[in-house]
């Protein structure tokens, strides 16, 4: 069989000015965001902005067609570094939003912190699975997120199974922990967030420099040279840059208004343990569900968790970019081996961010933004994983 390219990990939007809106399709973007953000706001002011944050993440997503797994893996098919180039200035300027925040300890009378997490043996393992979980499911966190609300209807196979796999992992994370591990590292901490800040902003300078050099331009700019027209604003597409300094943008407006930065697959844990416990599991077998947090999270709403608030929104405003694009075209027939490499892949992702502290969002993106050294490490061991993801994709009838 010719291996097919799938709708997963949309390839970048050439053509939608010339397109029109799907009424209904942006009619139920704008009425599951309008919904969501009512019962959000039942939970408090902040909930319900956190829910607005994550529905203009959704658009700047979708619009921006930006997606960490197609990006890692034209790297190294075809030497297009543009999807990578675009998220060092993403974390370059998370940095320096975040930098002083974190140095001041709270922001608006609210106390912050970073996504700080432990580096050791299971970290680097989980991080490798959810690199070859990307390739596989054809997502990452919060790709898996924006092709969903974008009419992907074999992405809702490997969401289901990444909510699976990180309640999976939850179960397991006890035993995985007892391996060598070091407590989180902190640069901005250790060294102070000013010097901290300008060390990654001279290797993610660096990197930016080298991949230039060496990598060749894809077939999409950073940014257009027809300037960026304000239909677009809506309509679709958005030039790589704008989409990823907005993405910067608004993780810092979730760290000050949660109160930690931007994370995604916590939500899916989440919901894995929720959907356990209709079909009889019981919490109190497991350390991770029996106090703290998770039982808090586990007892109470679905809306009331801020990270599954942000989920959603992602979703409505994907669903709510794609009927305003005129892409929303759901498929019904999905082939047998696409779908095995959804469950097999969307098992790999939530075990290996349940043992990763996260995923691509919450370790990487956030952990860097944060000077955390997880978060740099988590890359390292990421991307072989993506490599070797990308390697098996032909097995399943996927494009490689």
């Amino acid at each position: 069989m010719t291996p097919t390219a799938t709708k997963a990990d949309p390839a970048p939007l050439s053509d939608p000015l010339h397109r029109r809106a799907q009424p209904p399709w942006l009619g139920a973007g704008l009425a599951a965001s309008a919904l969501l953000l009512v019962l959000a706001a039942r939970y408090g002011e902040d909930t319900a902005l956190l829910g607005l944050i994550g529905i203009v993440l959704g658009i700047a997503l979708y619009h921006g067609a930006l997606g960490f797994t197609g990006a890692y893996r034209r790297l190294f098919t075809t030497g297009d570094v543009s999807g990578v180039m675009v998220q060092l200035v993403m974390l370059a300027v998370a940095s320096i939003l975040f930098a002083p925040v974190l140095a001041e300890g709270q922001a608006f009378g609210r106390s912050v912190s970073g996504a700080v997490a432990p580096v050791g043996v299971s970290m680097v393992l989980g991080a490798f699975l959810f690199g070859i979980g990307m390739q596989l499911g054809g997502g990452c966190g919060s790709g898996t997120l924006f092709t969903v609300g974008g009419g992907d209807t074999r992405m809702i196979v490997t969401l289901a199974f990444f909510c699976l796999g990180g309640f999976w992992g939850s179960l397991d994370l006890a035993g995985w922990r007892t391996l060598p591990e070091v407590p989180g590292i902190s640069l901005g901490q250790i060294w102070g967030y000013g010097p901290a800040l300008a060390v990654q902003l001279a290797v993610l300078g660096f990197a930016y420099l080298l991949l230039k050099r060496l990598g060749r331009d894809g077939d999409r700019p950073l940014w257009p040279s027809g300037g960026f027209k304000l239909r677009s604003l809506f309509f679709g597409p958005w030039p790589l840059l704008f989409a990823g300094t907005v993405l910067a943008v608004l993780n810092w407006g979730t760290l000050v208004t949660a109160g930690h930065p931007w994370s995604i697959t916590w939500g899916f844990t989440l919901w894995g343990a929720k959907a356990a416990t209709l079909v009889g599991w019981d919490p109190a077998t497991s350390g991770f569900w029996t106090g703290g947090f998770q039982a808090r999270a586990l007892a109470a709403p679905v809306l009331s968790d801020t990270t599954s608030v942000m989920d959603l929104g992602i979703v409505a405003g994907a669903l709510l970019a794609a009927g305003a694009a005129g892409r929303m075209a759901p498929s019904i027939g999905i082939p047998p081996k696409h779908l095995l490499a959804s469950v097999i892949g969307g098992l790999m992702l939530g075990y290996g961010a349940r043992l990763a502290y996260g995923c691509n969002i919450g370790a990487f993106f956030s952990g860097v933004a944060s000077t955390s050294l997880h978060g740099w490490v988590w890359i390292l061991a990421a991307l072989p994983g993506n490599w070797l993801g990308v390697k098996l994709r032909p097995y399943f009838g996927l494009s490689s």
